[in-house]
């Protein structure tokens, strides 16, 4: 079973990291930030609709300050939506902020609620963690999904994925009726590739979600990360592989049952050809990221020694061994995929 000991290390984001930030666009001058919004008075508990508790908390800011911090972050909202619009402005309002206390970022999530048609949306506001920002840059080149996300010197804004938690998912739809499990089983062995072809860990059910997208005879399930803090930071191999958390042994479970160990390992094959075509297509930008990441430490050194020894071991590769950093074990680990 994969297991975290400890609490991962925040690295800072480097020079390097913040030229490629500003050349793609993702570092924008925001009108507060992170600790800013620590300046609240009050804080009381979340509980959703069936009363239990979230372990989220809604803040509150002074009178005196209030309208500015609001106006703030519907400015900030209209960045990350809308290019910057800001006629989209006049229809939003802020509804509620909530801090979540027990996340390694303790992050700020804004809920912006549309005063004509009362439809809402959230946003996260956190500390910058350059782990991060790699894990969000990769999944936005790597994966089939774009992510929306802005730095601004040490403050980092996220847009909310909307999706079913994993572990409610499990919970409550798993062994409902409907499931096509066959696809879904499949969709788990791809976004178990995804995440080991990349290295972004601790892929739990709670750190990922569940799109369900409806079509004309059938339905398709698409896995989706919420949480990229653990990129490339720990040393054993199995943080790498959802497949090998407990939280996700149901699915295990429920795989075993519906697929073959021959159509495992032509999904496997799948989504490494997929993730090849996206590194030729988007070449350049890779090129640029990793050649930053490589120079970067975001790991500990002992992390980074057992890593590229397991994965020597695992692909029977002994030019991982060679790595000086976790981004080169990164690039390592995507050559394979083109050269295969």
């Amino acid at each position: 079973m994969a297991f975290i000991a400890n609490k991962k290390k925040p690295f800072k984001i480097n020079k390097e990291l913040r030229n490629y930030l500003e050349s793609y666009n993702r570092e924008v001058a925001l009108p507060i930030d992170y600790s800013y919004l620590l300046r609240y008075e009050n804080a009381i508990p979340l509980y959703d609709k069936k009363g239990t508790d979230t372990l989220w908390e809604t803040v509150f800011y002074s009178y005196s300050e209030i309208d500015e911090i609001y106006d703030a972050l519907k400015t900030i909202y209209a960045d990350l939506r809308a290019d910057g619009d800001l006629s989209v402005m006049k229809h939003l309002y802020v509804d509620r902020v909530d801090v979540c206390s027990y996340g390694n970022s303790r992050p700020f999530r804004v809920r912006i609620v549309n005063k004509v048609n009362d439809n809402f949306d959230y946003f996260y506001i956190k500390n910058a963690d350059s782990s991060r920002i790699y894990g969000l840059e990769l999944e936005h080149i790597l994966s089939p999904n774009r992510i929306s996300y802005m730095t601004s010197g040490d403050t980092l804004v996220e847009e909310h994925i909307a999706g079913i938690p994993g572990d409610m998912f499990i919970k409550n739809y798993l062994n409902e009726p409907n499931l096509n499990a066959i696809r879904f089983c499949k969709e788990f062995v791809k976004f178990n590739e995804r995440c080991f072809v990349r290295l972004l860990g601790d892929m739990h059910s709670s750190n990922f979600v569940v799109d369900i997208t409806p079509d004309f005879e059938e339905i398709y399930y698409r896995i989706r990360s919420i949480d990229f803090d653990q990129q490339s930071y720990e040393g054993k191999k199995a943080v790498y592989l959802p497949q090998y958390f407990k939280q996700n042994n149901a699915i295990i479970e429920l795989g075993i049952k519906c697929l073959t160990n021959e159509s495992v390992l032509q999904y496997q094959r799948e989504e490494r050809s997929l993730i090849a075509g996206r590194i030729r297509v988007e070449r350049s930008r890779i090129q640029d990221l990793m050649s930053v990441m490589m120079e970067d430490q975001i790991c500990l050194p002992d992390n980074l020694v057992q890593l590229k020894s397991e994965l020597a071991q695992h692909y029977r590769n002994n030019s991982f061994l060679q790595c000086r950093s976790m981004g080169e074990v990164v690039m390592k680990s995507l050559e394979l995929v083109l050269a295969h």
